[in-house]
């Protein structure tokens, strides 16, 4: 079942450990930050779409244990004195994050939590759940409509979904990439997405023959016949017997809007299928594709030569079929004590697991003359964006012999506030505007970065202050451990 917004509940047990531990010793006041990303773009991928903040929101502001929660936690055997702190927990810390439908990459911050240490622990589980997953299904749908083009695509995977609360979200998520529509009806009570419908193979088996079952369809259901073709046999049943109860209908005012091919060889039945509707004088009547399709075999069936119009994807986005986890991470970052920040790092063997210390303020670089991004720019909190008159030097921090100035660019900061002691400050966009959020995003990215095979390298970039603190506190934990 879909978890609950505000559900106390959906944490893993060490957070509570770790939280009750802060309490007996007096230190769940503590204040902190942590940052949420993601170390490896998804699918071979140039590019992430950021989905899921909407959700998040709605989940940290109705944050709160119930009495049946309590309960449970006490039959779990946490102290009584804990338990109280819990009953009255609410979520009153700060958020900033990056704009929903934003195009994202590794090691960057895009959200980003300041609050009581309880608090920031609690809510762990649930964000990384969230984000992890719906930006993860917005990526793949982004492949999947890029490859598409100017391509209707709609959503139909809700039955292959892996629960309730992953189908409604992953539509949601995949209308956000630029889906146009879905068969799943929550989804659009939900989010006013557009719904979609045809026909099952069960519909057309249940009637004597195939005619009939097309003729009583779309009599039944005049301004939306789609009638599903391959049942028996596409070419010699399915698409004559649709022509025929065409033109039956057309004499009752119904008119057949697509046909939908969910098996075989998808390139040659619907250039067959094309030729058969436009000799009968159908050129108006569409072609819809379903069958396990993605990315790479709309690319196929593009560069086959097939005739469609309208292609239904649903298990493989849905289940982002290819690659099942983002592995997105929430790490603290900076401890504050009074009026003192004190960055916090993680080492670790693999340098890709080394955490940028401290409060961040992630910018895009636009370049002016292009409108293109050339990349992103990471500095600490509290310096200012370094400029060379109108130059900007940015470098790999991985690899800093790789460095490029830019001329004349725009530096557009990335993160905003979207919570402050716990109450929303910031005006709900809906989903069209966080649709075109993404469109124009995407747009600054340069062709290059959305190759669906081997992509161009999207750098995010440090400033030289952070990079040098970054070095600096690894270098401090090395002699530590060197000393100990």
């Amino acid at each position: 079942m879909e978890t609950k917004e505000g559900a106390a509940l959906h944490t893993d047990l060490y957070q509570l450990n770790m939280m009750q531990t802060y309490v007996k010793k007096g230190l769940q006041d503590k204040n902190v930050v942590f940052d949420m990303f993601f170390r490896r773009l998804p699918f071979g991928n140039g590019y992430a779409i950021y989905a899921g903040l909407e959700h998040i929101i709605s989940y940290l502001t109705n944050l709160e244990f119930k009495e049946e929660d309590i309960e449970y936690l006490r039959f779990l055997g946490f102290d009584e004195g804990f338990l109280q702190v819990l009953k009255s927990l609410r979520f009153t810390g700060d958020v900033y994050s990056m704009k929903e439908g934003e195009v994202i990459f590794p090691n960057e911050p895009i959200l980003t939590v300041e609050a009581r240490i309880i608090e920031a622990l609690l809510v762990e589980t649930a964000l990384l759940n969230i984000f992890n997953h719906e930006t993860l299904i917005a990526t793949k749908a982004s492949r999947v409509k890029h490859t598409a083009g100017d391509k209707q695509v709609v959503e139909f995977g809700a039955r292959r979904a892996h629960g309730l609360g992953a189908s409604l979200y992953g539509t949601r998520a995949a209308y956000i990439a630029g889906f146009e529509g879905t068969s799943l009806v929550e989804a659009g009570k939900r989010f006013d997405i557009p719904v979609v419908g045809t026909m099952s193979h069960a519909f057309v088996q249940s009637f004597e023959d195939e005619k009939e079952a097309f003729r009583a369809y779309g009599e039944e259901n005049k301004d939306n016949v789609i009638l599903l073709v391959d049942t028996y046999n596409t070419l010699k049943t399915g698409v004559p017997n649709a022509i025929k109860v065409a033109k039956e209908l057309n004499e009752k005012g119904i008119k057949v809007k697509a046909i939908r091919l969910d098996s075989g060889d998808l390139a040659y039945l619907s250039k067959e299928a094309r030729r058969m509707l436009d000799e009968n004088g159908f050129s108006d009547i569409q072609i819809v594709a379903s069958s396990d399709l993605d990315e790479y075999v709309i690319s196929d069936l593009k560069l086959q030569g097939a005739d469609l119009d309208m292609y239904a994807v649903g298990t493989r986005v849905i289940t982002a079929y290819d690659q099942p986890a983002l592995g997105g991470v929430y790490k603290l970052v900076e401890v504050i004590e009074g009026k003192e920040r004190i960055p916090k790092i993680k080492v670790s063997d693999n340098i890709e697991k080394i955490v940028f210390p401290g409060r961040k303020r992630p910018y895009r670089i636009i370049n002016r003359n292009t409108g293109k991004s050339e990349g992103d720019y990471i500095t600490r909190f509290e310096e200012r964006l370094p400029q060379i008159g109108n130059n900007l030097l940015l470098f790999d921090p991985f690899s800093p012999w790789k460095q490029k100035i830019v001329e004349d660019y725009q530096a557009i900061e990335l993160q905003e506030k979207v919570i402050n002691n716990g109450e929303r400050c910031t005006t709900p966009p809906s989903l069209e505007e966080i649709r075109n959020n993404r469109e124009a995003s995407l747009e600054q990215l340069w062709e290059e970065h959305k190759r669906k095979k081997n992509p161009q390298k999207y750098y995010v970039d440090l400033s030289e202050d952070l990079w040098n603190l970054k070095r600096t506190m690894i270098e401090e934990k090395r002699k530590e451990y060197n000393e100990s």
